[in-house]
Formats: C-alpha cells, sequence, structure tokens
C-alpha cells in the first residue's frame, strides 16, 4: 500500500477541491482549454527540470512510496500527476476565492451607490434650501422661480 501514497495524497487534493468546482462555481474543470493552457507548460517545464535532475542524480524518489512506472528520462509518473494535479487545485482555490469576492463586491457596490447618490440629493437639496429658501421640493423650486 505504501507504493501508493503518492497518488492517494494527490487524489486527496482533489477530492478536498472538488466542492470549489461545484459549490462555489470555480468553472476550472468545466472551461478545459483554458485549463489545458495553464497547466501543460508549466507541467512541461517541471517535468524537463525534474528529468535532468534526476538523470544528474540531483533528484530522487523513495521505491517503496511510487508505483514504479517510470516515465521517459526516469521521472516516475506520479511526478507528473503532482505537475497536473497541484496547479488544478491552485486553480479552483484561486477561482473560488476570486468568486466569493465578486459576489462580494456585487452586493456591496450597489450599496455604496444608493448610498452614495442619497448623499448627493441631499447636499443638492440643503444646497437649493440655502440658496432660495426652499425645502428641495419641486413645489417649492417652482414657488422660488415665481
Amino acid at each position: 500500500m505504501d507504493h501508493l501514497q503518492y497518488f492517494m495524497v494527490l487524489g486527496g487534493c482533489l477530492l478536498i477541491t472538488l466542492p470549489l468546482e461545484l459549490a462555489l462555481g470555480a468553472r476550472v474543470y468545466r472551461q478545459p482549454r483554458r485549463l489545458l493552457t495553464a497547466v501543460v507548460p508549466a507541467a512541461a517545464v517541471f517535468y524537463v527540470w525534474d528529468a535532468v535532475a534526476i538523470g544528474r542524480g540531483h533528484w530522487t524518489f523513495a521505491p517503496q512510496y511510487v508505483s514504479g512506472v517510470r516515465l521517459p528520462f526516469g521521472v516516475p509518473i506520479e511526478e507528473l500527476a503532482f505537475f497536473v494535479v497541484i496547479p488544478i487545485c491552485a486553480l479552483l482555490s484561486f477561482e473560488a476565492v476570486r468568486n466569493l469576492l465578486d459576489a462580494e463586491r456585487r452586493a456591496t457596490v450597489p450599496a455604496l451607490v444608493l448610498a452614495r447618490t442619497l448623499v448627493q440629493t441631499k447636499a443638492r437639496s440643503g444646497g437649493a434650501e440655502a440658496a432660495d429658501g426652499s425645502d428641495g421640493s419641486d413645489r417649492s423650486r417652482e414657488a422660488a422661480r415665481a
């Protein structure tokens, strides 16, 4: 069972972040082209980096914790999975937080706009009252003009 630990941790990461897609509308999995554009370049760079480090003997993997399936240049399949899974989890987290913040902004901005409008209206009314002695209503303005 130890040889599956790496895969189990990655699976746990995906399971933990899945609700971000479903409940918080992260929309990462629903945009596969965008997801691939974000993940593939980074995965490719880190795959090459690992291949070079493994080839030079700078980086190794404990055989008891990996499946034993090796990709070209000796990179364990779990390592490639890591380069795909972790960025997906990060994107899910980022998009979920962005959705929450956008929802908060949408909820507060109309209230701020309304408050600003009320303050400006009151200021205009107060200014009109001071200038012509009216109370700011249309009748008072018409009476002041006459």
